[in-house]
């Protein structure tokens, strides 16, 4: 298995079962999922984690693991599997920051190795020429031919 997919592979890993864990404490204690205050809340429409601990297990958690799945059962759907997923990290950080009114390093790290995962699923795309990366390479080819 080529380096970007190991690396696609263990991020896939490292999210989907960190989303999991964390997604299952707001579940199972939607009140103090791990200590976190309820008052981070206080600006958000959430009156408990329940919700946002829902989206972080489905979403985040088990569509990682899907990813992860995805990368290493059906090679040709893993650059947008994992486009996909990526992609949906990075919003969940950023609709977090937003609902929190707040950034913390956390935040920081977590939407970096989406934008990462999300990049590497785009070089996927474009080595295998699949859509949209195909039509892009080539009307960039009939340009250079044309000329």
């Amino acid at each position: 298995m080529e380096r970007k997919y190991r690396i696609l592979l263990v991020l896939h890993l490292f999210v989907g079962i960190g989303a999991l864990v964390g997604g299952l404490a707001a579940i199972l204690d939607p009140l103090e999922p791990a200590g976190v205050p309820l008052e981070l809340l206080e600006h958000s429409s959430f009156n408990d984690y329940l919700i946002p601990g829902l989206i972080l297990f489905t979403v985040i958690g088990i569509g990682h693991i899907f990813s992860a799945l995805s990368v290493f059962l059906w090679p040709g759907y893993r650059g947008y599997v994992s486009a996909v997923f990526s992609w949906a990290l990075m919003i969940f950080i950023v609709v977090q920051c937003i609902i929190l009114r707040a950034v913390n390093i956390l935040h920081v790290i977590f939407f970096l190795i989406g934008l990462y995962g999300a990049v590497l699923a785009a070089l996927i795309l474009f080595e295998k020429r699949q859509f949209p990366a195909g039509l892009i390479l080539d009307r960039l080819e009939k340009k250079r031919s044309s000329k």
